[in-house]
């Protein structure tokens, strides 16, 4: 390759570099407008929930979920390691 072919090379990398940045700072934007507009109010004035969002509900924690459960990583009472 002659030296005009990589230069040539290197501009249209270059160049393509700068429409994906472009592009991703349009899309940032997009984003940032996405997140600071403010949240629907759905019935009883809580914000409407979100698709792939879970509300968690203000019920007493059920510690009878975990009874039978090991302690991931810290192993189980009684036993010991190999």
């Amino acid at each position: 390759m002659s030296l005009q072919d990589e230069l040539t090379a290197i501009q249209l990398c270059l160049d393509d570099l700068v429409r994906t940045v472009g592009r991703l700072e349009r899309s940032l934007a997009q984003l940032r407008e996405a997140a600071t507009a403010p949240a629907p109010i759905g019935p009883a004035g809580h914000a409407a929930p979100v698709d792939g969002v879970i509300t968690i509900t203000e019920a007493p924690y059920d510690t009878t979920l975990w009874t039978d459960s090991d302690d991931e990583g810290l192993g189980v009472p009684g036993r010991h390691a190999p």
